[in-house]
């Protein structure tokens, strides 16, 4: 009796020390996902590739930031001089003007431009007839694949001086003369026009799909209980898309001080540079036209700095407030 009692007691004993590892049974976990999900694996490596080559590889050069770089002398060999191009930056008469003129066209961009895209999705959302909503689509979309060289350059055909459609409209209608491509005053709502124009279209992609995951019976609920349109819009539509439009007001967060290099460097002229120098433009003709290289280098990692610090703070934000995050 004793015997057959040990036994009882000795067999999960056994078992025990036959079964493997947990570290072991974790890599073998890991192999059979690898082997299961192997496509999928494959499918990520161009992704990954392209990041480590592109974003992170570079990242080793953020260190001339704190060096006297000579490009003769390579990186390593060059001298540390530690934050004193940040001091330079931080004590320039023209950062507190770049630094301005930045916010600025980043807060317009926020306030006009991002809600653009949700604006438009909620518009074509309410479109039945499919023709219809499948050509405004098409025809908003459009001016994304236009580069901002065909934008400016389309500006300038209608807003000049002379021979501008715009500006002879303006001139009739108000008896005055505009000169809206060298007016300082100007040059922020050309920029935010431009934006709108160009990016809001695209940027309805990515709403129109949240509006398409919203369930049609919450719809048909709102009706019976006597929901107009205007009501189901705001008690149906945006709850369902809120956690999107977070996400996206996250994301563009961390772009606050890209403006755009290419917008801006197209548009800005002697006549309008006080309002139109912005940190990406003011990299160019330091780092570049100057050859400034770790100047511009501590410019582009103090907006790198500013950009993670407001998406961590966003995030937070948003998680304060019961919305999902990024992470």
């Amino acid at each position: 009796m004793a015997s057959q009692e040990t036994a009882g007691v000795a067999e999960p004993l056994i078992a025990l020390e036959r079964r493997p590892p947990r570290g072991a049974r974790r890599r073998g976990d890991r192999r059979a996902r690898l082997i299961r999900y192997r496509w999928l694996y494959l499918m990520l490596v161009p992704g990954v590739v392209y990041f480590a080559t592109f974003k992170y590889g570079p990242m080793y050069g953020i260190v001339i930031a704190f060096k006297d770089y000579v490009p003769f002398l390579g990186i390593n060999n060059s001298q540390w001089v530690g934050l004193k191009y940040f001091e330079q930056l931080f004590g320039s008469p023209d950062f507190l003007r770049i630094l301005t003129n930045t916010l600025i066209l980043a807060a317009l961009k926020i306030a006009f431009a991002f809600p653009a895209p949700i604006v438009v999705a909620l518009l074509l959302n309410e479109v039945r007839v499919t023709v219809v909503k499948r050509s405004i689509q098409t025809a908003i979309y459009i001016p994304h694949f236009l580069s901002w060289t065909i934008v400016a350059s389309l500006t300038y055909l209608l807003f000049a001086v002379d021979s501008g459609a715009i500006t002879h409209l303006a001139n009739g209608v108000f008896h005055t003369r505009f000169d809206f491509l060298a007016d300082p005053h100007w040059f922020r709502p050309l920029i935010v026009l431009q934006s709108l124009w160009k990016d809001t279209g695209w940027g309805t992609i990515i709403y129109l799909a949240a509006l398409a995951g919203v369930d049609p019976t919450l719809y048909e609920a709102a009706r019976v209980d006597g929901a107009n349109r205007w009501q189901q819009m705001r008690h149906v539509t945006l709850p369902a898309i809120r956690s999107t439009v977070v996400i996206m007001m996250i994301l563009t967060m961390g772009h606050v001080l890209d403006t755009g290099f290419d917008q801006i460097f197209l548009m800005t002229n002697s006549l309008n540079r006080s309002v139109a120098d912005v940190f990406d433009t003011f990299v160019y003709y330091i780092g570049i036209t100057q050859g400034a290289f770790s100047y511009s280098t501590a410019i582009g990692l103090f907006k790198g700095v500013v950009g993670i610090v407001l998406v961590l703070g966003s995030n937070w934000l948003a998680k304060r407030k019961s919305e999902s995050g990024l992470f």
